[in-house]
């Protein structure tokens, strides 16, 4: 609609701009009167019940030349308006359906990568994140046209989503499957980690850190972690026991924890693969 009316107004507006507000008035009769093939019936005739006639087709002669010279021009921005708005929507229609793809039919246990375009995704910069996400499990087709996903509770969205947000995943022979990893687990609303072990200690900037090897990765995603977000105090004493000469805090409180640590939001693209 918006198109529809910056292509009429750009076509008989003045060079000075100043007479757009007379125009408005014709688009808009035009466009309530253009028939839509949503409804089968045109604005005017769906809400109203009937056509709305512009002027009649046959008019008394008036000794006014004036109302003639007015009857005409209403007539001649009527058909202007209506076939503006005619031809823009028809190039509408023609871009549209050449970028237009056909739906992909997706079965039942199919796994398909899931766009992130309307997921509220925590990510440091929005150009570099992942444009799809997955592969996730088709559990159902819902309607012809959306389909319910097998999605980790962590994502916390509903499951159903419409055919154009899925993309078939199909496996690649040219590069090895990589090991898939563990999934966080959700503690105060944070996500959090399991330990496998600490393998160092240090002081950065005066904050105890502790370099962290995380059960179910590689030693590749190893990273130091702030003393504060290891939750399991056991795991810190053994590894002072064993390695007495690493820097530690003199005097602390004691801390709860089950043996994971709980990841910053500005960290967690880090730990997530």
């Amino acid at each position: 609609m918006n198109q529809e009316l910056l292509t009429y107004l750009r076509t008989y507006i003045s060079s000075t701009h100043d007479n757009w507000v007379s125009l408005l008035p014709w688009a808009e009769y035009a466009h309530n009167s253009l028939y839509t093939t949503s409804t089968g019936m045109s604005p005017f005739k769906c809400a109203l019940g009937y056509q709305p006639p512009l002027i009649p087709d046959s008019h008394p002669n008036t000794e006014v030349p004036s109302v003639q010279d007015y009857i005409s021009n209403l007539k001649t921005f009527w058909r202007k308006a209506k076939a503006t708005l005619l031809r823009t929507s028809a190039q509408q229609k023609k871009v549209t359906d050449r970028r237009r793809r056909i739906p992909p039919r997706l079965r039942r246990g199919q796994f398909v990568w899931l766009s992130t375009r309307n997921l509220p995704l925590k990510q440091p910069s929005g150009k570099l994140a992942p444009r799809y996400i997955g592969p996730f499990r088709v559990l159902a087709q819902i309607t012809p046209v959306t389909y319910q996903l097998a999605l980790p509770p962590t994502l916390r969205i509903h499951p159903t989503f419409h055919v154009s947000l899925l993309k078939p995943f199909h496996r690649s022979t040219l590069s090895k499957p990589q090991k898939k990893t563990p999934p966080p687990r959700v503690i105060d609303g944070l996500p959090a980690y399991t330990v496998n072990k600490i393998l160092d200690s240090r002081w950065s900037r005066g904050s105890l850190q502790y370099l962290v090897d995380w059960e179910g990765y590689g030693p590749e995603e190893r990273s130091w972690v702030s003393e504060k977000d290891i939750l399991d105090p056991n795991l810190i004493q053994d590894f002072h026991r064993n390695f007495p000469d690493h820097p530690v805090r003199a005097s602390g409180a004691a801390r709860r924890g089950g043996g994971n640590v709980t990841i910053p939001a500005s960290r967690q693209r880090r730990r997530q693969k």
